[in-house]
C-alpha cells in the first residue's frame, strides 16, 4: 500500500513539475497604427489585442508592424510584463518594432539587443537584400526563474517584396542566434511574409537548427489561415507567421486564435501560439 501511495506521489509530482516548466510563447503581428483603416483603428481595437493576449496566458510573445504607441499601450495594459525592442528607422523609437514581450514575474531578459537583416551592415539601419523596407531582428537572452533554464528568444519581421532578402535573412537569423547564444536553446517567431511551401520557409523549416513548431506539435488547432486582412483574406489553411524552435525543445500544443469582439478582428492578422518545454 505505502509502494502504490509513493508511486502516485511520484507520478503527480512530475506532472505538476512537468506543468511547471511549461512556456506559453506567440507570434502577432498587431497592424501597424494609421489613419486609414477605417473601422479597425488602433485606438478602437486597443484593448481587445491586450484582453486576448491576458485571457490564453501568453508568456512571451513577439510583436510585429508596432509602432512605439502601440508598444506602450501594451505595456500600460499588461503591467506583468516588460518589453524589448527598437524601431527600425532609426534604432530608437521611429519605424515599425519587432518588440518581445516578457512576464516579468517568471523571466529576467539578461541581453537583449536589434540587428537589421542586411549583408552589409546588421548595426544601423539600411534595406538588405531586395527588401523594399528596413528589416529587424530582435533578440533577448531570457531566463526562467522557476527552473533557473536560460535561452535565445528571436522575433522578426520579413520583407513582404524581397524574396533574396527573405531567403537570406533567414540564413542570417540562424548564425546570429549561434553567435549571440551559443549552444542555448532558440525560439524564433515572427511575420516570415511567407507560407510553409516557399524557399525562405524550407531554408529555415530544413535546416536542422530549427523546426516549424506545427510540425511537432502533438495537438494543433488551425481553423484558417494565419493572415486574415480584417476578415476579407481568410482561407481554409496557410500560415505566414511561424515559430520555430530547436529541435530539443517539446511542443505540446499549437494554435492559430481565431477571436473576434464585437463582430470584428483585433488585427488583420491571427496570433499564433505554442506551448513548450525546454
Amino acid at each position: 500500500m505505502k509502494k502504490f501511495i509513493l508511486a502516485i506521489f511520484l507520478i503527480c509530482s512530475g506532472l505538476s513539475y512537468s506543468m511547471a516548466q511549461q512556456i506559453r510563447i506567440a507570434t502577432y503581428n498587431i497592424r501597424q497604427k494609421n489613419n486609414h483603416d477605417t473601422g479597425n483603428m488602433w485606438n478602437e481595437r486597443k484593448d481587445a489585442v491586450a484582453n486576448l493576449i491576458k485571457f490564453h496566458n501568453f508568456e512571451i510573445f513577439g510583436v510585429q508592424e508596432a509602432f512605439i504607441d502601440q508598444v506602450k499601450d501594451l505595456q500600460e495594459r499588461l503591467p506583468d510584463f516588460k518589453t524589448v525592442g527598437v524601431g527600425r528607422d532609426d534604432g530608437a523609437e521611429e519605424g515599425e518594432h519587432s518588440s518581445i514581450f516578457y512576464n516579468k514575474n517568471r523571466f529576467e531578459a539578461t541581453k537583449s539587443g536589434t540587428f537589421w537583416l542586411s549583408a552589409t551592415d546588421t548595426k544601423q539601419p539600411n534595406k538588405g537584400w531586395d527588401a523594399a523596407l528596413p528589416r529587424i531582428c530582435t533578440w533577448a537572452i531570457l531566463k526562467d526563474k522557476k527552473s533557473g533554464k536560460s535561452f535565445i528568444f528571436m522575433n522578426t519581421h520579413f520583407d513582404h517584396v524581397g524574396v533574396v532578402a527573405r531567403k537570406e535573412s533567414a540564413k542570417l537569423i540562424l548564425e546570429k542566434a549561434k553567435e549571440l547564444a551559443g549552444k542555448l536553446p532558440l525560439i524564433l517567431t515572427g511575420d516570415f511574409n511567407v507560407d510553409e511551401h516557399d524557399e525562405a520557409y524550407f531554408t529555415l523549416a530544413n535546416s536542422k537548427t530549427v523546426v516549424d513548431s506545427y510540425e511537432v506539435s502533438p495537438r494543433i488547432y488551425e481553423p484558417s489561415s494565419s493572415f486574415n486582412g480584417w476578415g476579407k483574406s481568410i482561407k481554409s489553411k496557410g500560415r505566414i507567421d511561424h515559430i520555430f524552435v530547436v529541435p530539443q525543445i517539446k511542443v505540446t500544443n499549437y494554435a492559430i486564435l481565431t477571436d473576434t469582439y464585437e463582430g470584428k478582428f483585433p488585427s488583420d492578422h491571427f496570433p499564433v501560439t505554442a506551448d513548450i518545454s525546454l
